[in-house]
C-alpha cells in the first residue's frame, strides 16, 4: 500500500454561488429521499443515508429540510420512483468520464446528457465502455486542518484504509467498498465527522489534456452538472498547474 498515491481522484465540483447552491440542495434532497426509501431512517443503521445526511451538513443544509426528506421517504407513498442510471463516455482530449444519475424520466435523462455531450465534443459509450478505466472504492474526505499528513496516514491505516492523499486541499482516504463504514467510523472517532463519504469512482490512470481541450471539457462537466437528475460525475483528467491558473482568472 502507497501513503500517497500519484493518481488523484478527479471529481468536478462547482462553486457555491446561490443558483449552484440550490441545485445542489435539490440532488442532495434526492438523495436523502432515495436512501431512507432503499433502507432504513436511521442514518447510524443506513450508510447510504448516513453518506448523504454527511453531504447535506458540508452544503449547510438545514436539519428541518433534511428531516423532512428523510421522513418522506421512509414513508415511502406519493413520492417519484427515482432509478439509479449510470452513463458512460468521453470527453475532449479522449477524458473518459462516468455519470450516475437519479431520476424519474429515464428518456429525458438521457436526452439531456447525450445532449450534453454533444454539445461539448464527448462522445456517450455503451454501459462497461469507460468504467474499467477507473475501480470502485469507498472514499472519505477531510479537511486540511484536522491532522498533519503523517497523523493522517497513520490513523487511516489503524482503521483498515488502503490509501490517503493528502494536500492543500484536505486528506482524500480510499478503502475498499466493504470497509467504508468501518473506515469512515474509526477516523471519526479520532476526528470528528468527516467532509464526505461515499462510494466513489478512481480511475486507474489519468489523462493530461491541452488548454483547449481543458476548456471545453469544463463546458461539458458543467453542462453535466446542470442537471437535476446527474448526482455526479467522475473523470481521469489532469490539468497543469499553470493551464489551471490561467482558466482560473
Amino acid at each position: 500500500m502507497a501513503g500517497h498515491s500519484q493518481f488523484k481522484n478527479i471529481m468536478y465540483r462547482k462553486g457555491a454561488q446561490d443558483a449552484k447552491r440550490a441545485k445542489a440542495f435539490t440532488k442532495i434532497i434526492r438523495e436523502l429521499t432515495v436512501a431512507a426509501r432503499t433502507g432504513l431512517a436511521d442514518p447510524n443503521a443506513n450508510p447510504r443515508l448516513r453518506a448523504a445526511v454527511i453531504a447535506a451538513r458540508a452544503a449547510n443544509m438545514s436539519k428541518d429540510t433534511m428531516e423532512r426528506a428523510i421522513k418522506r421517504g421512509a414513508g415511502g407513498e406519493g413520492i417519484e420512483q427515482y432509478e439509479e442510471i449510470r452513463y458512460e463516455g468521453y470527453g475532449p482530449g479522449g477524458v473518459a468520464l462516468i455519470v450516475e444519475a437519479l431520476t424519474d424520466n429515464r428518456n429525458r435523462t438521457a436526452s439531456e446528457v447525450r445532449a450534453a455531450f454533444g454539445r461539448h465534443g464527448g462522445t456517450l459509450g455503451e454501459s462497461g465502455s469507460v468504467s474499467f478505466m477507473f475501480e470502485r472504492v469507498g472514499f472519505v474526505h477531510y479537511p486540511p486542518a484536522v491532522a498533519s499528513a503523517d497523523d493522517m496516514l497513520e490513523a487511516a491505516l489503524d482503521a483498515g484504509a488502503d490509501d490517503v492523499q493528502s494536500g492543500d486541499d484536505g486528506h482524500d482516504i480510499y478503502a475498499v467498498p466493504d470497509d467504508l463504514s468501518t473506515v469512515r467510523d474509526g477516523l471519526e472517532q479520532r476526528f470528528g465527522p468527516a467532509d464526505a463519504s461515499r462510494l466513489d469512482w478512481r480511475p486507474r490512470t489519468v489523462v493530461p489534456i491541452a488548454e483547449d481541450d481543458a476548456i471545453t471539457l469544463f463546458k461539458l462537466l458543467d453542462a453535466l452538472e446542470d442537471s437535476d437528475d446527474v448526482q455526479r460525475v467522475a473523470a481521469n483528467f489532469e490539468v497543469p498547474d499553470e493551464i489551471m491558473e490561467r482558466l482560473s482568472r
